[in-house]
């Protein structure tokens, strides 16, 4: 077991690890934070605890399960997304929060802050990213991703715990790329939407 004596930076490592990931794959996030605690890996902050509770532990594997197959299939993933986008938002400040716990009223405040702003970061760029790959026919640029996001979630959470600093630079380089991808897929799809709506409106019959 990685015993419990995390200095200020590791602790902020680890809640922006929550906050970011939290974004992508929210059941993710929570069962495999609450198994590593359940399975003694790593000793969970005090706020954190519930998430290795038996009932959490079943309920976040329940949902995991539903959300990767949910996840793979064209246009049922953009309607997942769209749904999570008032659940996982929320969802990546609290778990950031309670990296820190009650007793450290200030520093919670700011991890939900951030953890909250990553959440939607990483969201926003994933609900556009999948948007503009499922204007392809094909089914496989729409796994690949997919699986991307199911293995960069639990590689996130292992540095974060592990190598905090080295989190903090992959974590700054993901964000670049996440608001430079969010900008220009933003555009494309808006373009997309325009050209549709255009031909729509040239085949209506006068009247």
């Amino acid at each position: 077991m990685q015993h419990l004596n995390l200095d200020t930076a590791q602790l902020l490592a680890i809640a922006a690890a929550l906050g970011w990931a939290s974004g992508l794959r929210l059941y993710a996030v929570v069962f495999l934070t609450g198994m590593a605690g359940f399975l003694g890996w790593v000793e969970l902050p005090s706020g954190l605890k519930i998430l290795q509770s038996p009932v959490m532990l079943g309920a976040s594997g329940l949902m995991l399960f539903v959300e990767f197959f949910a996840d793979k299939i064209p246009g049922l993933d953009s309607l997942w997304d769209m749904v999570h986008t008032v659940v996982r938002i929320p969802a990546g400040a609290a778990l950031a929060a309670s990296v820190f716990g009650a007793d450290q009223s200030s520093w919670a405040m700011a991890a939900a802050l951030m953890g909250g702003t990553l959440a939607a970061t990483s969201h926003v760029a994933k609900a556009t990213t999948r948007a503009a790959i499922n204007t392809s026919p094909e089914p496989f640029s729409n796994i690949g991703m997919s699986l991307l996001g199911d293995s960069f979630v639990p590689v996130s959470l292992w540095l974060s715990w592990e190598h905090p600093y080295v989190f903090f630079g992959v974590l700054a380089v993901v964000v670049v790329i996440s608001l430079a991808l969010i900008w220009v897929l933003a555009k494309f799809l808006r373009r997309l939407a325009r050209r549709v709506s255009g031909l729509f409106a040239t085949r209506q019959p006068s009247v």
